[in-house]
C-alpha cells in the first residue's frame, strides 16, 4: 500500500486567529456560540467576527467582509446559510484564509437539490484554493488553546482538560458525546474533529495528521461508512507503525459491502466483511459503544503493554474470581495455573479454604492480599495481573501498598473495583491517575482488556516483522487472461498450475471423441463436466457427472452434460468435455476476490453447509503470509474438523496454508485483469499427501484483459 501524502493541518488544529463569518449577536445560536464558548473560555488568540450589518458582535469589533480583516486570518469558521457558503468561501480564499470550518447544513444529506448545491460548494472550493472542514458539521475544537471553531453543549464544560487524545467523528452530535463521555471517564481529549459531509478535507486526512503529532496517544473515532477501503487500510497500517491505537466505533454495517457475481467467492463476503478484515489487519480497537471505548482508553493510556495473553486473577471473593476468570477467557485471554515455584511460595500465606490455583482467592482477608501480590507479580507466565480491590476501613490502608508494588512492574494490573458505587471515588481516581484501569464489572474488565491486548499482540507481530515484505513462494507468473467474464475450467486450473496450485487430472475431449473410445483416458471412478467459459455453474445447468465408473457410463455422461449445457444456455460456446479423476479429502472452498474499494483479498471456509449455510469463512487482504494462513483456519467454527474427527484422520493443514498463500499472491500480481477466483471444493487429503482442488474458476475484469 502506498503512504498518504501529508496536510499539514497545524493552522486549522491549532490557530492563532480566527474569522467568524456570519458571527452573531445572539450567544445560543448556532452562528452565536462558537464567539460566546471562546470569549467565556479565555481564547488568547485574535477573533475577527464578520458580519457587514454590525460594528461590533458580542462586544467584539466586527468587519464587513473577510478582506477587510487587518491582519493574517488561519481559519474562517462559516456560519451563514448554505446559499451563501460558496460566496463566503471565495471571499476567503481573496482574503488568503487557508482554512474554513462550514458548519451550515443544506447540502447533500437533503437529497439532490442539496447535492446539487453540494457541487457549487466543491467547485468553489477549487477556485478559492481554500481547504474546507464539513460543510454540515459541528466544526473543530482544540480544547488546549480553546479555539473554538464549534459549537454544541459539550464545549461549555469548564471543567474539559487537554489530554493526549483527539476525536475524529463523521458524526457532530456523537463526537462530541465521545468528548463528553470520555472526560467523564477521566480520558482528556486535546483535539475534536467533526467531519461533516466531508466535501473536502475528510475522516482519513485527520486521523493521519493527528496520529502524526506528538501530543496524541490514541485516537477515538467514529465511522459510518466510507468507500475508500484502501484509505482505511492504509491508517490502520500507520496507526499500527506508530502504536497508537485507532479506538474506533463503526455503524451503517448492513450497506457498505460490495457483492461479486461471478462466484460463491463473492457471495460468501457479506456486506461488513472487508471492514473488519481491514479493522483485523490493522492498528484499529473496534468497540461497540462509548462506555467500551473509554475503557480501552484507559488501558492504552496506562502506558503498559502485556507481552502475551495470560492473565492472573487474585481475589478475596470465590464468586468474583469466577466470574472474572469466565469474563476474560470469553475475550481471548488464559488463565494458566502458577508455577510450581509460585504455588509452592503461596501455600505459605493462602489458607486451605482459599485457592492457591488461578484465580487465586485470599478469601477474605485482605491483610494478606499485598503479600500475595508480590508474590505473583513475578510469575512468569502471567503477563498481566487483575487484583480485586479491598473496601470499606482498610481502603486507605490499602492503597499505598498496592500501589508501591504495582509501581515496581511493567505488567498492566487491573483492579477491580470492589466499594459501593459513589463511595472512596478519591481512591479511585488516584488509582486511575496511576494509570490503572478500574472497572466494577467482570464483564467490562473482560471485554476491555482483550480488546487492548489484541492490539498489543498485532503491534507486537508488526514490530516482530518489521516492514520486511512477505516471502513469495512463487515469482510472479505470465498469464494468458484475454477477454472478458469467467475463463473455462480447464484455462482456470491452468492460471492455479502456474501458481502452484495442484488440481485434479484431467483431459479435454469432443464429444465425438468420447464417443469413440475404447479404453478410459482417466483412471476411473471420473467426473465429466462441460467444459464452457459461458456456465461457470456447471451443476445449475445440469452439465456435471460424477463418480462414472466405466466406459459405456462415461459415454452417456458426456451426452447428458451436452444437452443439459444447450438447453441450459443454447448459445454457450462448448470447449468440450472434461473428464477428471474424482478427489476426495475434507471438502474446502478457498477464493479471491480483487474488491474495488478495499483491493484484492482471500477467503477459505469449510466446504458444504458450513459455508453456505453457516457462512463459516475467513478473509485476508492478499498478500497473506503462512501465519496469516494459519490463523484463517484457526477463526473457522469448523476447524476442528481438520484436526480429524471421529476416527478421520488429521487434515494436510500446511497444504492448505500453501496454497492460500499462493493463491493470494495470484490475485495480488494480476489484480489490474482478475476480479475473481474460485476454488470449490478444494479436497484436503490426510496430512502429508496434499491438496487438490477439483474445480476453479477464474472471472476477469471488464476491462483490457491481456497479462
Amino acid at each position: 500500500m502506498t503512504t498518504r501524502p501529508h496536510i499539514d493541518l497545524s493552522r486549522l488544529l491549532t490557530p492563532q486567529s480566527i474569522a467568524i463569518i456570519g458571527a452573531s449577536s445572539n450567544n445560543t445560536s448556532i452562528s452565536g456560540q462558537p464567539l460566546r464558548l471562546m470569549i467565556e473560555a479565555g481564547y488568547a488568540g485574535k477573533i475577527y467576527p464578520v458580519n457587514p450589518k454590525r460594528d461590533e458582535v458580542q462586544g467584539v469589533k466586527a468587519y464587513p467582509d473577510a478582506q477587510s480583516i487587518p491582519g493574517p486570518c488561519d481559519v474562517a469558521l462559516v456560519a451563514v446559510s448554505a446559499a451563501q457558503v460558496p460566496q463566503a468561501l471565495r471571499d476567503c480564499g481573496k482574503a488568503g484564509i487557508p482554512f474554513a470550518v462550514v458548519l451550515a447544513g443544506g447540502f447533500e444529506e437533503i437529497g439532490e437539490a442539496g447535492a446539487a448545491m453540494q457541487r457549487e460548494l466543491k467547485a468553489a472550493i477549487q477556485e478559492s484554493g481554500v481547504r474546507v472542514v464539513g460543510p454540515n458539521c459541528i466544526g473543530v475544537a482544540n480544547i488546549d488553546t480553546r479555539a473554538f471553531c464549534a459549537f454544541g453543549g459539550a464545549l461549555y464544560d469548564k471543567s474539559l482538560e487537554p489530554g493526549p487524545v483527539a476525536v475524529v467523528s463523521q458524526s457532530g452530535g456523537v463526537g462530541l458525546s465521545m468528548l463528553a463521555h470520555a472526560h467523564a471517564r477521566g480520558v482528556d481529549s486535546r483535539y475534536i474533529v467533526s467531519c461533516g459531509n466531508e466535501a473536502d478535507l475528510n475522516f482519513f486526512d485527520f486521523c493521519h495528521t493527528l496520529l502524526g503529532q506528538d501530543d496524541v496517544k490514541l485516537i477515538l473515532a467514529y465511522l459510518e461508512s466510507s468507500t475508500e477501503g484502501v484509505k482505511l487500510r492504509e491508517l490502520g497500517q500507520r496507526a499500527l507503525q506508530l502504536g497508537k491505537p485507532i479506538i474506533l466505533l463503526k455503524v451503517g454495517n448492513s450497506g457498505a459491502g460490495r457483492r461479486a457475481a461471478g462466484s460463491h467467492t463473492g457471495k460468501l463476503t457479506a456486506d461488513y466483511t472487508l471492514f473488519k478484515a481491514a479493522f483485523r489487519e490493522g492498528g484499529f480497537v473496534e468497540v461497540q459503544d462509548l462506555h467500551e471505548m473509554a475503557d480501552v482508553a484507559k488501558l492504552v493510556l496506562g502506558g503498559r503493554y502485556p507481552k502475551g495473553r495470560n492473565i492472573g486473577v487474585l481475589t478475596g471473593s470465590g464468586g468474583w474470581g469466577v466470574m472474572t476468570a469466565e469474563a476474560y477467557e470469553r475475550n481471548g485471554l488464559h488463565l494458566p495455573m502458577p508455577s510450581d515455584d509460585t504455588a509452592e511460595k503461596l501455600k505459605a500465606v493462602v489458607a486451605d479454604y482459599g485457592s492457591r490455583g488461578n484465580p487465586i482467592d485470599t478469601t477474605p482477608v485482605y491483610g494478606k492480599q499485598h503479600t500475595v501480590l508480590e508474590i505473583i507479580v513475578n510469575e512468569s507466565g502471567w503477563d498481566m495481573l487483575h487484583v480485586r480491590s479491598a473496601g470499606g476501613p482498610v481502603l486507605k490502608e490499602w492503597l499505598p501498598k498496592f500501589l508501591d508494588i504495582a509501581q515496581r512492574t511493567d505488567k498492566p494490573i487491573i483492579v477491580g473495583w470492589s466499594p459501593v458505587p459513589g463511595l472512596d471515588l478519591d481512591i479511585k481516581h488516584e488509582l486511575e491517575k496511576n494509570g490503572i484501569y478500574c472497572p466494577s464489572f467482570a464483564a467490562d474488565a473482560g471485554r476491555a482488556v482483550g480488546l487492548f491486548t489484541d492490539f498489543a499482540m498485532k503491534r507486537q507481530k508488526y514490530l516482530s516483522r518489521g516492514d520486511k515484505p512477505e516471502t513469495r513462494p512463487v515469482a510472479k507468473q505470465a498469464l494468458e487472461l484475454n477477454g472478458n467474464g469467467a475463463l473455462a475450467e480447464h484455462v482456470s486450473k491452468q492460471c492455479l498450475a502456474r501458481y502452484g496450485i495442484p488440481a485434479t487430472k484431467e483431459v479435454l475431449l469432443s464429444l465425438e471423441a468420447i464417443l469413440s473410445l475404447k479404453e478410459a483416458p482417466v483412471t476411473f471412478p471420473v467426473a465429466v463436466k462441460l467444459a464452457s467459459a459461458d456456465i461457470p455453474h456447471k451443476t445449475e445447468a445440469d452439465a456435471v457427472r460424477l463418480n462414472v465408473k466405466s466406459l459405456d457410463e462415461l459415454k452417456t455422461a458426456a451426452q447428458a452434460v451436452v444437452s443439459g449445457g444447450k438447453k441450459h444456455a443454447p448459445d454457450a460456446r462448448i470447449d468440450g468435455i472434461s473428464v477428471q479423476e474424482m478427489a476426495s479429502g475434507v471438502e474446502m472452498i478457498v477464493g479471491a476476490v480483487n474488491d474495488p474499494h478495499f483491493g484484492p483479498y482471500v477467503m477459505v471456509g469449510l466446504g458444504g453447509v458450513l459455508t453456505e449455510v453457516l457462512h463459516d469463512v475467513s478473509h485476508r487482504f492478499a498478500p497473506v503470509s503462512a501465519d496469516d494462513a494459519r490463523d484463517m483456519l484457526a477463526e473457522l467454527k469448523g476447524a476442528k474438523i481438520l484436526e480429524g474427527y471421529r476416527g478421520a484422520p488429521p487434515a494436510d493443514v500446511d497444504a492448505v496454508v500453501d496454497v492460500l498463500v499462493r493463491l493470494s499472491w495470484l490475485i495480488h500480481d494480476h489484480r489490474a485483469h482478475i476480479a475473481e477466483i474460485d476454488v470449490n471444493p478444494l479436497f484436503v487429503r490426510a496430512r502429508g499427501q496434499g491438496v487438490v482442488a477439483a474445480d476453479a474458476l477464474v472471472v476477469l475484469r471488464e476491462t483490457d484483459n491481456k497479462s
